[in-house]
């Protein structure tokens, strides 16, 4: 079964649920958790992203079609508005009247012994061929006690479109068993066997409670979403608790319902390639130098102010490779529009890696000329861009750095981003002489104008006096393998940070995680 974008670029859907709804014959899945978690919205999700028009249909008990429209009005404009649509009549209504089988007709007797047969011949063997008739050997047994004609609208329209695997999502279970007076048991064991066993049926069936009450046994694959606080703020996590025959890589997503649409967050990062076109920088407004990225660009009211200096928390679950999605499109804008950086790196990032990240975007020459980093550790080096520091008294140390700055703002006398990692400075020289650093720096941002970033990491002796005096505090963090940042000052939601899946890397979006 294809993954059907309809029209959204980038993948939403964890590649471990595709796996499992794309394997040879049908598949049934629960989806749990409590109220307001987005089971709805995963359950839509699913119905566009992998189930064809012709082939997939939506049972709500829940709410009418008008309701889902003002809830998700992107279903307005979408292919999938047929398919509700055919939900709404064809659930509220009886269009078509039940398919009668001579099944039905024969003794009691004879029709255990067609059933055995029928369970023996599905246990021999999976080749036997696509099925051109929906199986109703268990639906007939619940309809004798009660019609249910939205149940038997469905089999018939999953029959249509045999030998082709149909996609049908059910919302809720209790809704339609509440309804008709079933256990939930035997209406998931008439589902599983009818359409999911029998006739080429993926059945995803959402549960209104956060516990499937020993149900989970009787179906294929069982996932939950649950909702928590992270520092005042919500986040909800998608877990892939069962899944048959697939491998399950990860276990959990982070996931937003921005838009109304569901996103499992984290997805396909690793796999953008770097445009190989040159940056073209993103508009400073009056007053402001932007990210490069528009999203944060809007997050900040323009960019980060002319003269501040910002700080950004880097938990010790990020990567570099995260937190340079953020700063990479900073350092472009910088770099292309003539303007240097005076850096001092974080432990475990190195010139070597910076200068190979933004020399696919600028000129290798740019770099060289432009920016300067500051090495406390080296004595002596082959690279310009590399300022060592080692064996530098304080006279000397200063006439090299008063060098490096001229270096950077160039013959016009630009001003220049200063990026400084506050635990390379603390574990080098101490936390006294650290903030004595941070101060002048401070001074000489406000002063020029430069743009000010320092990295913090937990447990700096540092921290808060250098926190007092930034201008605005974000953490970054990482969230089921998905990098993610908040603002503390000024307040913000979280946001996971991605790479635009349109322009590929280094361009950066940022999504509400809500």
């Amino acid at each position: 079964m294809m993954e059907n974008n309809g029209g959204r670029t980038g993948a939403v859907i964890p590649s471990e649920i595709l796996t499992f709804l794309s394997g040879k014959g049908g598949r049934s899945l629960i989806v749990k958790g409590g109220a307001g978690t987005g089971k709805t919205t995963f359950g839509l999700e699913l119905l566009e992203r992998v189930g064809k028009p012709e082939q997939s249909y939506y049972l709500s008990t829940r709410v009418g079609d008008e309701a889902l429209y003002r809830q998700f009005p992107w279903l307005k404009t979408s292919e999938l508005r047929a398919r509700v649509l055919d939900a709404g009549k064809m659930f509220l209504e009886t269009v078509n009247p039940p398919v009668k089988s001579t099944e039905a007709d024969l003794p009691e007797a004879e029709k255990r012994k067609i059933r055995a047969a029928k369970e023996v011949m599905r246990s021999l063997s999976d080749d036997r061929g696509a099925p051109t008739k929906v199986d109703r050997t268990h639906l007939l047994q619940l309809t004798r006690r009660n019609p249910m004609p939205e149940v038997e609208n469905v089999y018939n329209r999953v029959e249509k479109a045999l030998p082709d695997k149909s996609l049908l999502v059910i919302d809720s279970l209790e809704g339609v068993t509440h309804k008709y007076g079933l256990e939930m048991e035997e209406f998931v064991m008439c589902l599983q066997k009818d359409l999911v066993e029998s006739s080429n049926t993926n059945v995803v069936m959402v549960l209104e409670k956060p516990e499937a009450g020993g149900i989970e046994y009787l179906v294929d694959g069982l996932l939950s979403i649950q909702r928590e606080e992270l520092d005042e703020r919500r986040v909800r996590h998608l877990r892939l608790e069962k899944l048959r025959a697939t491998n399950i890589g990860r276990p959990r997503y982070a996931v937003t319902l921005n838009g109304g649409r569901f996103e499992a967050l984290g997805i396909g990062n690793g796999d953008h390639t770097a445009s190989p076109s040159v940056w073209r920088p993103v508009s400073d407004p009056e007053r402001f130098y932007s990210t490069g990225i528009p999203d944060f660009d809007r997050l900040l009211e323009g960019g980060f102010r002319r003269g501040s200096f910002n700080a950004f928390e880097i938990d010790m679950n990020v990567g570099i490779d995260d937190y340079y999605m953020l700063f990479t499109p900073t350092f472009l804008n910088f770099l292309t529009q003539s303007r240097g950086i005076i850096a001092v790196l974080a432990a475990g990032e190195s010139p070597e890696k910076l200068r190979d990240t933004l020399v696919r975007q600028t000129a290798p020459n740019v770099f060289d000329q432009r920016v300067r980093i500051v090495d406390y550790t080296a004595s002596e080096t082959e690279e310009s861009y590399i300022v060592p520091m080692a064996h530098y008294g304080r006279e000397e140390a200063t006439q090299v750095m008063v060098t490096a700055e001229k270096a950077v703002r160039g013959p016009q006398q630009k001003p220049f981003l200063e990026y400084t990692s506050f635990d390379t400075l603390e574990s080098l020289m101490g936390d006294q002489v650290a903030i004595r650093m941070y101060f002048h720096g401070v001074r000489r941002t406000k002063l020029v104008g430069n743009l000010g970033i320092g990295l913090l990491k937990p447990g700096l002796l540092v921290a808060s006096e250098i926190l007092n005096m930034m201008d605005t505090y974000f953490r970054v963090t990482n969230i089921d393998n998905a990098p993610c940042i908040y603002g503390i000052r000024p307040r913000t939601t979280i946001y996971s940070i991605s790479y635009d899946p349109q322009a590929g890397s280094p361009h950066a979006k940022l999504t509400p995680v809500v």
